[in-house]
């Protein structure tokens, strides 16, 4: 697994996502073509999560570094989330 898959993939998931399966660059991995594809499109960083468990473990910083993105994307913990919750209380 190199370090730009794994440095670009915390900023834009889909982005990395769809040009490393262009050029053919997806780490091996035992996830089905099928789900790859699902998870790709609907949950990127657990798909990238998934990737870089099966090479590098769980013992890697970037597992977890991933693993709290993940998240902290999921709980919303982003600006966009806070923006909106904002804007419903006003209202």
């Amino acid at each position: 697994m190199d370090t730009p898959f794994l440095i670009i993939s915390l900023f834009f998931p889909r982005v990395v996502l769809f040009i490393y399966y262009a050029k053919g660059w997806i780490p091996t991995n035992t996830v089905p073509l099928l789900l790859d594809v699902l998870l790709a499109v609907f949950i990127p960083r657990l798909l990238i999560l998934i990737y870089i468990y099966q090479t590098l473990g769980t013992g890697s910083v970037w597992f977890w570094i991933h693993l709290i993105a993940l998240l902290l994307a999921f709980s919303g913990g982003g600006t966009a989330a806070k923006k909106r919750k904002r804007k419903k209380e006003r209202s």
